[in-house]
């Protein structure tokens, strides 16, 4: 009588050698593999975990990935081949740089780059472990060079540092935007900010009394915590706080829900900031989100209209910087059940009371208004 143990008998689907029931094995893409073979033949993922076959790998001699990674998240300098995750790549005019590359293909003399243009990071403020990068978008006195060196010059005076940079933006009529390299708060209270508005009203520029124009505060990530897992439980106390506060929030943000709708739209009330948090991790909004978390490194602010008034802008910054200390240091329970009033109380910053109060704000305590320009 013919034996038939072969044919319970396990075999490789790479190298045909039989597998004894003791012997380890893998599955790759649904084929039993040897652990001879897996051991010889096969690498791992480094973005995924996933098994893969070394002929199938993409990616560099450092970084190994698998197709979908590669495709998915990561794409190589057309100029120089380098490896690039998406993030770290800079765009022009339809390619994909390094930035060595990029800054070759652009003009460094330019006053206005693209609005692709995004370089290295020069942090100032030696102490902090919280970044703020402001974009401040001007409108209505041109897309103009000139007018531009004219505000790089105030915002970088005294020569050897680059403060800020100007790139152009398609939303804008006939306008600019102005960017800062990441500055903690007290730098930025120090920092040239009454000039620089100064010569943009000079020169004919407006913010606030434009329908265009935007105020963006990006905070770095990490100071939100120091694993991933960590700073989305933050981030997602941030967005309840956004939810819980947004009739105080617009207001405070001086935009009309017109506006705000079209630019920086809410992600919507849920019963906890995990909930908002997935619904914002589904990209609906876009970028065009209040609180737009499709940066690599930051989570951006983009609540505010624009300004040309220092106290306006400080008080924006010493509002996120308020939000986040909340976020940080309260449960959620704690922020779910804070009243606007509770929050108000526990801010000492005065550009940031003073606004309160000229928004009526403020434990209802009424000033006397400057015009926002």
């Amino acid at each position: 009588m013919e034996n038939n143990n072969n044919e319970n008998r396990m075999i490789c689907s790479h190298c045909g050698a039989i597998i004894a029931e003791d012997d380890d094995f893998e599955t790759i893409n649904g084929q039993i593999v040897c652990s001879d073979c897996v051991e010889r033949d096969t690498t791992t993922c480094d973005r995924c975990g996933a098994v893969i076959w070394i002929d199938d790998s993409y990616g560099d001699d450092d970084t190994t990935l698998c197709s979908h990674c590669y495709h998915n998240h990561y794409t190589r300098c057309s100029c120089c081949d380098v490896l690039l995750h998406e993030d770290d790549a800079y765009h022009l005019d339809g390619y994909d740089y390094c930035r060595d590359c990029y800054d070759e293909e652009v003009d460094k003399n330019r006053s206005i780059h693209d609005y692709s243009y995004k370089p290295e990071p020069i942090f100032y403020g030696d102490d902090s472990a919280r970044y703020f990068g402001v974009e401040l978008e001007i409108d209505g006195a041109g897309k103009d060079s000139n007018n531009a060196d004219e505000l790089l010059k105030v915002a970088n005076s005294d020569g050897n540092s680059e403060h800020i940079y100007i790139k152009g933006d398609g939303s804008l009529d006939d306008g600019m935007e102005l960017v800062t390299h990441p500055m903690s708060l007290e730098y930025h209270k120090q920092f040239q900010w009454e000039d620089i508005m100064k010569k943009a009203i000079y020169l004919g520029y407006r913010s606030h009394q434009t329908s265009t124009c935007g105020l963006h505060v990006h905070v770095n990530r990490s100071c939100l915590g120091d694993t991933q897992e960590e700073q989305e439980l933050v981030i997602g106390h941030i967005l309840l706080f956004i939810e819980q506060h947004w009739t105080e929030l617009l207001k405070f943000s001086r935009r009309s829900e017109y506006s705000i709708n079209r630019w920086a739209a809410r992600y919507g009330y849920e019963k906890t900031g995990r909930e908002i948090l997935e619904k914002a991790k589904k990209g609906n909004n876009g970028r065009y989100a209040a609180v737009n978390l499709m940066n690599y490194s930051t989570v951006e602010f983009r609540i505010f209209r624009g300004t040309l008034k220092y106290n306006t802008l400080i008080a924006a910054l010493e509002l996120v910087d308020a939000i986040c200390n909340v976020a940080l240091n309260m449960s959620e329970d704690e922020i779910a059940n804070q009243s606007w009033s509770d929050f108000v109380q526990t801010i000492t910053e005065q550009e940031l009371i003073t606004y309160l109060k000229e928004r009526r704000l403020y434990v209802n305590e009424l000033i006397e208004n400057e015009e926002d320009l």
